[in-house]
């Protein structure tokens, strides 16, 4: 989701560019922890403190909101780009 800044910033308009606009895309590691530092009242720590089943639940929602306005096309992710390109290819 965070290789479509535009989706997320239409599904979350007050998510804080500066964290966004600092992800690199295919980080290995921190990614969730990110995307909830832009779009979580208290970011990724307030997140964990609450346990791994409410992470779960929020990653949920996150999909849920985002991806309806996610341009596939355009995705800056290199392995979306990857997934997408080999999903069509089965296709």
């Amino acid at each position: 989701m965070l290789g479509d800044i535009h989706a997320i910033k239409t599904a979350y308009p007050k998510a804080k560019d500066a964290v966004l606009n600092a992800y690199v895309n295919d980080s290995i590691g921190g990614t969730w922890e990110r995307l909830a530092d832009a779009v979580y009242s208290g970011g990724s720590a307030a997140l964990s403190a609450k346990g791994w089943q409410a992470v779960g639940a929020e990653k949920s929602q996150w999909a849920e909101k985002i991806t309806p306005h996610m341009d596939i096309a355009n995705n800056a992710s290199p392995s979306f780009a990857w997934f997408k390109k080999n999903l069509l290819e089965l296709v």
